[in-house]
């Protein structure tokens, strides 16, 4: 029995796939997982999604729709999390390749549903900036969602779209997605995070981590990307909820304006439009301005009394945790040197890691 699960946002949408899959249906049913190669600067360094022309040794599922194996590599400088995801999960990650627009990815949805026949078909959301109207002023990741969901409601087929941790992305509050929320259809569980527990020790997603987190039961609050933006961690984080797909879409300006997109240039210069900015093109800036950064030294001489005055000043802000990321960026370490940051910060002080996050003393220790 076949279920495809499509990640809306690519990145950690598709280790929370993974995740709710077998919460959901057990691990006799492995699930189809769709999503993008888009995992931003910390992993690949050239801006925007990944095509299959990123890719050497893709499996042909249909004509429009590749799988990445674990042997599967990103052509360099691209990078990508999918081939080490497949390596450690049992399901098939196909690939979700947006540079041909809405119109390109309803394609791919209806050839793998047309191949599969699935069993069933859920669109998957971390956080719930899915449902982002394209006007808030905290939204700062809307088109890879619209994109998906735009799609999702083009497709002859019954889609189930699921928000999973709501506000958990930092981009809208639960208040504001609260009233949209439908039923309950589960909560995560520390049992149901040890599928991915491997995972969640190199993958960088934040949202996905919080996830996790707060299903282990942790609570605070987190803060996160180069922004510093502050997410809470509640007894909502945990929660996944099913939303009706046409109000979504009545509600997301974005997705209802590049339905007949043909080219992902399309799509940025809606998004350009409607919610004022395109986020390749804060990728682009950003990827510009990296290139003129030099690191800082990597050990704990120089590592640990930046981190000192950093959770120091973030205790003064409320902020209980903090993912691998956010000490990256905010140390202007560059994301090549996450994994080691993360190793030595664990090693030093032991006492704070709070798997996967990384928790802000309330004094030093």
């Amino acid at each position: 029995m076949t279920r495809l699960i499509v990640a809306a946002g690519g990145g950690g949408d598709a280790v929370a796939a993974a995740m709710l899959s077998a919460a959901l249906y057990g691990d006799e049913d492995q699930a189809v997982i769709l999503t993008y190669a888009w995992d931003r600067l910390l992993i690949d360094p050239v801006p925007g999604p990944r095509g299959a022309r990123d890719f050497t040794g893709l499996e042909r599922i249909t004509p429009a729709v590749s799988a990445v194996p674990a042997d599967a590599h990103a052509i360099a400088p691209a990078g990508s999390t999918l081939p080490r995801l497949a390596a450690e999960l049992p399901h098939t990650f196909a690939l979700l390749d947006p540079h041909q627009g809405v119109e390109g990815v309803t394609r791919q949805l209806e050839e793998l549903i047309s191949h599969f026949e699935p069993e069933s078909i859920d669109l998957l959301d971390v956080g719930g900036d899915i449902l982002a109207r394209g006007d808030e002023p905290t939204l700062k990741s809307p088109l890879a969602d619209a994109v998906t969901l735009a799609a999702a409601c083009q497709v002859n087929a019954s889609i189930r779209l699921l928000v999973a941790g709501p506000g958990l992305d930092g981009e809208l509050s639960p208040d504001d997605l609260r009233p949209i929320l439908a039923s309950l259809v589960h909560t995560l569980t520390a049992a149901d995070v040890e599928r991915i527990s491997t995972v969640l020790e190199w993958h960088p997603s934040e949202a996905t981590a919080m996830l996790a987190a707060t299903a282990r039961g942790v609570r605070g609050t987190c803060e996160v990307r180069d922004a510093g933006l502050p997410v809470a961690l509640t007894d909502e984080g945990p929660r996944v909820h099913e939303v009706d797909l046409d109000e979504a879409v009545n509600r997301n300006s974005l997705a209802r304006a590049i339905m007949t997109t043909a080219l992902l240039d399309e799509v940025e210069a809606y998004s350009r439009e409607i919610c004022g900015f395109s986020e390749i093109d804060y990728e682009r800036n950003k990827a510009a301005w990296l290139k003129d950064q030099p690191p800082l030294k990597l050990d704990s001489e120089a590592v640990l009394p930046q981190l000192d005055q950093f959770e120091e000043e973030a205790r003064r802000r409320g902020v209980t945790h903090t993912t691998f990321r956010r000490i990256t960026e905010a140390l202007n370490l560059n994301g090549s040197q996450r994994h080691a940051l993360r190793q030595l910060l664990i090693d030093s002080r032991p006492e704070q890691y709070d798997a996967p996050l990384w928790r802000i003393t309330t004094k030093p220790e």
